[in-house]
Parts: structure tokens; sequence; C-alpha cells
């Protein structure tokens, strides 16, 4: 039995480098690669809509499509717009080969123009013209026959001159449920048309969508615009047009203040004037976007996809600055008041490797904050109450906000962030509402004197954001406020919009998880004993103690595990009590570990990041569902966030305190165990062969898991004698499947 999955992969074709892959969509393409920008962004906006927080969905790029072990984790592998024969540089031979078996064996693709090409058997595109031709078979061959383009004529590329507003008509006899309608308009530029498509219906090939304007090229039998194909025991949905394309909201763009579109980098083109009749086209577009959407839709939940309501993607909110003393967050000010530089129209910013950050003091003017830092005096004027833009205290507006920049696809990392500093008094409930920062330092407290900590410093100081990109990503790229920030400093969101996992993984983030970040100053003289990668050790144990001394006398026997390296396993309540399954199956994944760290002057800084599913029944199961388990006749109440955070971090200073003092000795060896999922679980281990082993442990000087290799004597597993230590960099731990997968 395998885990849920849970990844919705969007082909990028981005290079990856240290620097910018984690800016989020902001990606480097490679000539020749395939994808186009805007062609990614609609697919990750439209697919982000319509799915979570079901799913998460995030770019990826070939590299990791031909090294890493995406395939378990894969809901559905999605290959947008270009050209594909881009793709077919990437990925011909091994990685077709991979994403072909992907699909057999239960997975999903989706393929828009492009990508639509790339998954048929063969294309004929503008055959005659000698700039544009293309021809040739192709390897994935979900659709058995052609696809041949353009359908209409006029495509130049990256340019509007040949692109319309299609006219589909929707067979919807294929869907069985649904608001469907019967025909719509598609943005259309380049795509094909699936030659002779009905013929192919005894190989599992239906016809979604016909295109009702004439064609110019031959269609053989019917005019099939979108289909879909079983493969194996898996799916495609193959279109030639662009059903994932938005247009609906053009005229907020033109509504835009200086101050917002200076740093706003739009992912779609306004209405070109140099293409004659454009503007028409995105008028029919925008008229017919909620037909359009309805059936994207449908045609996911035909895939087998869990679809939700429509979700807004959020604005981004302030970031607040608090601190447990009243003159601790002005100190911080303090030391960051040399990287702040004035600019015209917006004020005294800070302007950090990955991001633009507008500094301001709460209550106060921020024009001038810099001089009046300097000569110790207070800017005198007050700053108005924050309004509900794209940088307001409070991002997540009503239905009836006149709002508009909450539904357009923004590149989040071009947007200046705000940065509040609270000097005397905590966030009030108007600026933060979904985070009671009275609560947390009250809890905080109450957990300092619980663990009898001396001179505390974890979560001290605060950072809060409704809405943020990635607590992880503000805080490791941008190095130069990372590196003047408090040992302990702690980050928390009540959104992410780009959260960050292991590898290619990017976990879930919506309201309702727990989602955390803290900065590490680890002492290089302590490398010895306490190596830096126990971190994710510590921060797991931290989770799980956290959880179980939230209120000792309720929730000491929750169902919490440790999976190796760096994940948080729960008991299914689902699956608790169903007969036939192993203790191992029953388990979910309800959180994970991520942590990053680069030498500065004597010492590591670490960024340790975490999220935790509180209280969302999507997508596993959460802490609040977990309740039900504990024994007796009434129900406890649920985790609070606020209250939950400020245990984890007692738990995870203590921890961290003890482990300079000791390194991973015996004791904390020992306390690690207590909660861990698969010790003697019996596993494959890909990297040395497929032999079979029993997990032992992880070795006290790196973390490394101990697997003790057997041998099979007469249906008897026994062990060889045989010891291999496996890197948490170069395996990945298939808990469900028992297997130990190399990772290159």
């Amino acid at each position: 039995m395998s885990t849920r999955r849970l990844n919705i992969l969007v082909y990028s074709g981005a290079i990856q480098s240290h620097e910018s892959w984690w800016k989020n969509e902001n990606l480097i393409l490679a000539s020749g690669n395939g994808t186009t920008i805007e062609s990614v962004r609609h697919c990750l906006y439209t697919l982000r809509r319509l799915l979570s927080p079901n799913y998460a969905v995030i770019p990826v790029t070939g590299d990791m499509l031909l090294k890493e072990p995406w395939q378990s984790s894969c809901a559905a592998l999605v290959f947008p717009g270009g050209a594909d024969q881009g793709y077919c540089r990437t990925l011909n031979g091994a990685g077709n080969r991979r994403i072909r078996q992907y699909v057999e064996q239960g997975g999903r693709y989706v393929g828009f123009c492009a990508g639509g090409y790339y998954g048929t058997g063969r294309v004929e595109f503008e055959v005659g013209n000698k700039l544009l031709e293309v021809v040739g078979d192709r390897e994935l061959a979900f659709y058995p026959g052609t696809c041949r383009g353009c359908a209409f004529r006029g495509f130049v590329y990256h340019s509007e001159k040949g692109a319309r507003a299609a006219e589909l008509s929707i067979n919807r006899s294929a869907f069985t449920s649904g608001s469907i309608p019967n025909v719509l308009k598609s943005y259309y530029n380049g795509g094909g048309v699936f030659v002779d498509a009905p013929k192919f219906a005894d190989q599992g090939v239906e016809v979604l969508a016909d295109y009702n304007d004439k064609l110019d090229v031959d269609a053989g039998v019917g005019r099939a615009a979108i289909v879909y194909c079983k493969v194996g025991q898996g799916a495609a949905l193959l279109t030639g047009p662009h059903p994932e394309f938005v247009y609906g909201f053009h005229k907020a763009i033109d509504d835009w203040s200086l101050t917002k579109s200076r740093f706003a980098s739009q992912n779609l083109r306004k209405p070109d004037e140099d293409v004659p009749n454009f503007k028409n086209v995105v008028d029919e577009l925008a008229k017919d976007e909620k037909h359009r959407m309805d059936f994207l839709k449908a045609c996911l939940s035909k895939l087998g996809l869990t679809v939700s309501d429509e979700q807004n993607v959020p604005s981004l909110s302030h970031i607040h600055l608090s601190a447990s003393t009243s003159t601790s967050a002005g100190q911080v000010l303090q030391s960051l008041s040399e990287l702040i530089v004035k600019e015209e129209h917006i004020g005294d910013v800070i302007k950090d490797e990955n991001d633009v950050f507008h500094i301001a003091e709460a209550g106060l003017n921020t024009h001038g904050l810099k001089e009046a830092l300097l000569s110790n005096a207070q800017p005198s004027v007050p700053v108005k109450e924050a309004q509900a833009d794209q940088t307001s205290g409070s991002s997540i507006p009503s239905q009836n906000s006149k709002d508009t920049t909450q539904d357009q696809i923004l590149d989040y990392n071009s947007i200046p962030k705000t940065l509040i500093f609270h000097s005397s008094t905590y966030p009030s409930a108007k600026e933060t509402p979904y985070f009671n920062h009275n609560a947390f330092y009250s809890n905080l407290q109450h957990y300092v004197s619980e663990q009898k900590l001396e001179n505390p410093t974890f979560a001290q100081h605060l950072l809060y954001g409704e809405v943020v990109t990635s607590t992880n990503t503000i805080l490791e790229k941008n190095t130069r406020i990372l590196r003047r920030l408090p040992h302990g400093t702690t980050f928390t969101a009540t959104t992410q919009v780009a959260g960050r996992g292991r590898g290619s993984n990017v976990w879930v983030s919506p309201a309702g998880s727990l989602m955390f970040s803290v900065v590490i100053r680890h002492p290089a003289s302590s490398l010895g004993s306490a190596p830096v990668v126990f971190i994710q050790y510590l921060a797991a144990m931290a989770i799980v103690q956290g959880i179980k001394s939230y209120d000792r006398k309720t929730y000491a026997k929750l169902p919490v595990k440790l999976k190796w390296p760096n994940d948080i396993y729960a008991l299914d309540p689902t699956k608790a009590r169903t007969p036939g399954l192993s203790e191992s199956e029953k388990y979910t994944k309800i959180g994970g570990i991520l942590v990053n760290a680069h030498y500065n002057n004597k010492e590591y800084i670490a960024v340790c990041g975490a999220g935790i599913n509180v209280s969302n029944t999507a997508p596993t199961t959460s802490l609040n569902d977990l309740i039900s388990l504990l024994p007796g006749s009434s129900s406890p109440p649920p985790f609070q966030l606020e209250r939950l955070l400020a245990s984890i971090l007692t738990s995870f200073e203590s921890l961290y305190t003890i482990f300079l003092q000791t390194g991973f000795d015996e004791t904390m060896e020992q306390l690690y165990y207590r909660d861990w999922l698969h010790m003697d679980q019996i596993v494959t281990v890909e990297s040395e062969g497929g032999v079979k082993a029993r997990i032992k442990g992880i070795t006290r000087d790196y973390g490394l898991l101990i697997a003790e290799e057997l041998e099979d004597v007469h249906g008897d597993w026994r062990p060889t004698g045989r010891r291999m230590t496996l890197m948490s960099d170069s395996n990945s731990f298939d808990f469900f499947r028992g297997l130990v997968k190399r990772k290159v």
C-alpha cells in the first residue's frame, strides 16, 4: 500500500541554480528547453486555484524528473505550452521511459498545447513551412495517433498574432457529473487537432471537446481539440487549446497604483496594441471564464483528482516583528539600520538577495525612519491604519472586498514585503486577526518555566505574516538580514503560497497548518561533538514532544511518530481499526522539516523550517483528527496554534541546549527512538543492489541510517553480519513500500 499522492508537478524546463531556483516561480529558462514563462505560470495559477488545498502544485525541472524519485508522491505530471522539441531534447530516452511507466502504473499526465503534442504518437506541425515545420514520432504516445497543427493558421512564436478565442463544443456525455457547458471559448495559439480521434475509441481514447471553427489542417475523422486517453492503470489529458489560461482579471491591471505596479511582474500580457483584434480576443475569453473553469474542473475530476471550490490566490500581507521584551524588537531594528536605503515613492527599504522589504515601525511614519534611528530620534507622524491592499495587515478579504489584486497571477518575489517592527506593544488583534500574540507569549513563558530554561532565546523574537511566500525562503535567501537576526528568531505564518520541502517536494500550506522557521546560530567550535546535521532530528523530536506536552495529562499518548530523517507521521483515524493493515500502513504524513545552513564568521547559521497539519482534514489527516483516538468519553479541546508553537519551541530549545553540551549521546539517542516509527522494519535497499535489510537505528556521529543486511534462509530472514550506513541526502525512505531508494 502506498501513501496518498499529493504533488501536482508542472514541468518548468528551468535550469536549476542554487541562487535562483527557490525564488518561487521566477524561473530562469534555458534556450530551446520548451516551456514559456507565461504558460508555466498559467498552469501554476489555475491548478493551484482549482486543486488547493488537496494538492501541492509546484514547478519541477527536467533534471528532477530524470534523477529524483518523484513518482510515488506525484498525483499528476503537467506539461505546459511552449515547443515540444525542447521537451524531447531533455527527456527522450530515460526521462520518457520514467514518465510512461509512471502513467501506466496509475499516474496521470496533463499536456496543454505543446504538452499535448508531446503526449501523442506523432507530431505534424506546419508541414511545408520551412521556418516552422516539425514532423516526427514521439515516445510517450499516450494518444496513439497524430496531433496535427497548427489547427488555425497565423501562428508566430513569442507573439499573439496567431492567438484567438477558439470556440469548443463539449462532449458532455464523457463526464459523469458537474456543471459542464455545451460550448465555450478557450485561448488558442498554435495548438493542434488530434487526427482521427474517434477511430481510437477501442484503445481508450475519448473526445472531450471539438473545435467548432473551420480548421486549416486535415483532421481526418472528427475535429478533436481535447482528448482523454486511458493508459494502463493511468490516464492522460491532452489539449490543443489552452483551457487553463485565464484572462478575466485584465481590467484590474490598469487600476494598479504606481507603488504596486513598479514591483509587481505580471505573468500575462495585457491586450497588445500592436496585434490587431487581440483586445477583442481577451474580452471574449474574459466573458467565458466561468464556463472554461467549470469544464477544466470536470476534466481534472475525470482524471481522478479531487477538485476544490475555486481558491483565490491570496495577497501577501505585512510581516510583523515583535519580541518578548519591550526593547528587543527595537534592538533588531537598530542592527538592520545600516541596510536601510531610501526609495522614492516607497520610503525606507532593505534590498536583500531575494526580496525587497519596506521597513516600518508600528504607529509611526516610515519616511525618514533611517535618519530617526541613526539620530535616536522618533518619527513624529503616525502612519495610517493598514489598508486591505497588496501589503495589508489582513490580506484575505471578504467576498465583498473591492481588492481586485487578490485574483491576479503574481511574481511574489517582485513584490516588496512590508516589515513592521513592534517595539513597545505586541501586534493587536486587528493587525493579526489569525494569530494572537498575547496568547503566544503568555504560553511561551509558561512552557519556559515548565522546562526550567535559563536565559531562553527561541522565539524571544517573533516574525509573523498572515500570508507569506515561505518562512524558510524569506529567512534563508535574504542573507543580509539573516546574519543580523538574533539566535532563536522564529518566523511563523498562517498561509504560505510557496512552502518548501526536501528535494522537489512542497508541503501544502493553507491556513490550519502550523508553519514556522527558526534561526539557529550554531558555533563552529561545536561541530566535532554536535554536528549541524542533527538539528533536523532535534526539530522532529521537539515537534513530537511539543505535541504530547501541550497538555501532558491529555495528549501524552497521541499517536504521533518520527520517520527518518525528518518527517512527522500520525495514525490515520480512518485506518486505525481497519483489519488486514500492518501498523505502518495505518500511519500517514502530517508534517515535515527542512534545514539549510551556511558558514558565516565562526558559526553556521541554520534555518530550520517545519510544517504540521493541525486542523485540516486535507490533504492527509490532522492533529485535531487524532483527538478522537484518545481514550475517555469526553472530547479534549482542539489544538490552538499559538499554544502549540510555544510548546514545540521550548521543547526544541531544551533539546538543543542539551545537544550543545553532550552531543547526540546515548540518552539523546534513546529519546529519539522513543517516538521512532520503524525500528526493525525490513526494507529493500535500492543503492545496494536491492538487498533486504532490517533497520536498526541511526549513527550517533552523523545520523546515518543503520541497516542490517539479511539473507533468506529457508523462508526466514537472518542477518548476514554486514551493516550498511545510508545518508539522508543520497537516499529517500519510502516507508510504505519498505524501500530505501537511491537519490541521484
